[in-house]
């Protein structure tokens, strides 16, 4: 397949973009300079909640989705779709039973709350797992869209993993959590405006139009068919799907710092329920934009389009937009599925930087100082974006997936069942550290055997949830009782007062 030649236009768009995010990111360096905690909050610049919620649908939405979700329904169907609608049967969850303690507590990161309720090493062993894992989701959001680029356009890998991850580092050490939610938002409103382009333009290019994305739609079964609905352990049908979806979507709501620090820029529990919403709403959106930019894609390329023999999907979308679409509005796609690295990239760095600075510097270092959280504030980001640099760039030149498979599948084995020890933490009582912290270890060795079989990864997701709250409060009875005052850190004393000195003096450890 012979490469297609990006063009001058399409250059000028992209360059335009990312000096833009630059200056977005610049603008807010006076405001974020003020603290770490404004810093890392942006409380006192008051975002509004329709703002957050962009961000964190931005966050969550990386250019692999942007480019993955239309190829999976321009080779299947939509059933991955309803994974989305998770989000809206937890959000009641999350707005009754955990914003009330991140809230009451005045955390920065979600792991103080471990300490708080359990012990102080699943509050330093679930921050540096976060940090690690995103200093690799680093690498892979701006990897594998610049290599599904790279099989499309004649372009340097190297110099534009370089330039994206660059300019994201500077714009986030500038801009604070104000900034990068701002720019989120350019970003959010661009994926959409990408993928609206992308349909209207395929349509438009289909022969017999939304009557044959309609007749492709029911004949071909490319929305639904009987058999995704079946109920099964190994293949992603329906019911897994969702079942699956529901428990990742309670970690990345409630255990990953990304999400979990939007929280922290309001102290109104109404104004972070509204931000939740508002990202809701726009997950239901990406069904039909996404989703369905796959099935029109499907029914260009059916009535009349030619796609070369041999050709990888997963370039599928680049490879429509440059070659069906202007230049200049293709420059503004291709500048959206940057938008969605960059939007992931800078909530990974400016959050990695918060559990630096309060799990670690203000936990155990001897210098609490502001002036030191700004110092490590800021070479975190440094580092954190430059090694994740550094790996992008290894991988470009090795040319494989197999260390990414294998990097996702060692964090994913822990990262649902931490979900499951916050439940598990705010839900009991009588749960402690001694117990949560073993059930967490068994049942990470329990989902890796359980991986080893073939069973499906959504599937693997519900063990991992359940499994550390059942066996963390089973462990629990054999170490009854407790070392510290959990009063008002449970489901059952919400409503009383949590005495912050008495909880940070009293740590149980194992």
């Amino acid at each position: 397949m012979g490469k297609q030649s990006f063009g001058t236009l399409n250059w000028l768009v992209l360059i335009v973009y990312l000096i833009v995010m630059l200056l977005i990111g610049l603008s807010f360096s006076k405001k974020s300079s003020k603290n770490s905690q404004e810093f890392f909050k942006a409380t006192e610049s008051k975002v509004p909640a329709w703002a957050v919620g962009f961000s964190i649908f931005a966050t969550t939405l990386s250019a692999i989705t942007y480019m993955s979700t239309p190829e999976k329904s321009f080779l299947t169907d939509w059933a991955y779709g309803f994974g989305n609608l998770a989000i809206f049967l937890i959000a009641p969850v999350l707005i009754k039973f955990y914003i009330p303690f991140f809230s009451k507590l005045h955390v920065t990161t979600a792991y103080e709350y471990l300490e708080f309720r359990l012990n102080p090493f699943l509050r330093v062993f679930s921050s540096i797992l976060f940090v690690l894992f995103h200093i690799g989701r680093i690498a892979i959001v701006i990897y594998l869209p610049t290599v599904a680029l790279q099989s499309v356009i004649s372009i340097n890998p190297y110099l534009i993993a370089a330039l994206i991850t660059i300019l994201c580092i500077i714009y986030t050490y500038h801009g604070g959590m104000e900034g990068v939610i701002w720019s989120d938002v350019i970003q959010g409103i661009l994926l959409l405006v990408g993928a609206v382009l992308i349909i209207s333009f395929a349509v438009a290019g289909t022969h017999g139009g939304w009557g044959s994305v309609a007749s492709d739609a029911v004949e071909k079964g490319k929305i639904l068919t009987k058999s995704s609905f079946v109920w099964s352990v190994t293949k992603s049908t329906v019911p897994i799907i969702l079942l699956g979806q529901i428990f990742n979507t309670l970690y990345q709501y409630t255990a990953s710092q990304d999400v979990v620090q939007r929280y922290t820029t309001s102290t109104d529990n109404k104004h972070i329920a509204k931000s939740i919403w508002t990202n809701a709403l726009l997950s239901l959106i990406t069904i039909p934009l996404f989703y369905g930019m796959g099935t029109v894609i499907y029914s260009f390329y059916n009535h009349g389009g030619h796609l070369p023999g041999g050709f990888n999907t997963s370039a599928l979308v680049p490879y429509f937009v440059l070659t069906e679409i202007p230049a200049g509005v293709a420059g503004l796609i291709i500048a959206a599925i940057f938008a969605a690295s960059q939007a992931t990239i800078a909530s990974s760095l400016n959050s990695t930087a918060a559990c630096l600075v309060t799990d670690i510097q203000k936990r155990f270092m001897k210098d609490k100082s502001d002036k030191m959280s700004m110092r490590i504030t800021h070479w975190s980001i440094m580092i954190c974006g430059l090694f994740g640099l550094l790996v992008t760039l290894m991988l470009i030149h090795l040319h494989s997936s197999d260390m990414i498979d294998a990097y996702l599948g060692l964090f994913g084995l822990f990262g649902v069942p931490i979900a499951g020890i916050f439940a598990l933490g705010i839900l009991s009582h009588r749960a402690n550290g001694f117990g949560a912290t073993t059930g967490l270890i068994v049942t990470t060795a329990i989902c890796y055997a359980i991986q080893l079989t073939g069973t499906n990864a959504l599937f693997v997701s519900v063990i991992g949830f359940l499994g550390a709250m059942i066996l963390g409060y089973l462990f629990s009875f054999l170490k009854p009782g407790h070392k510290k005052d959990i009063t008002g850190l449970t489901f059952k004393t919400i409503n009383e007062n949590v005495d912050r000195h008495t909880t940070d003096v009293e740590t149980e450890t194992l």
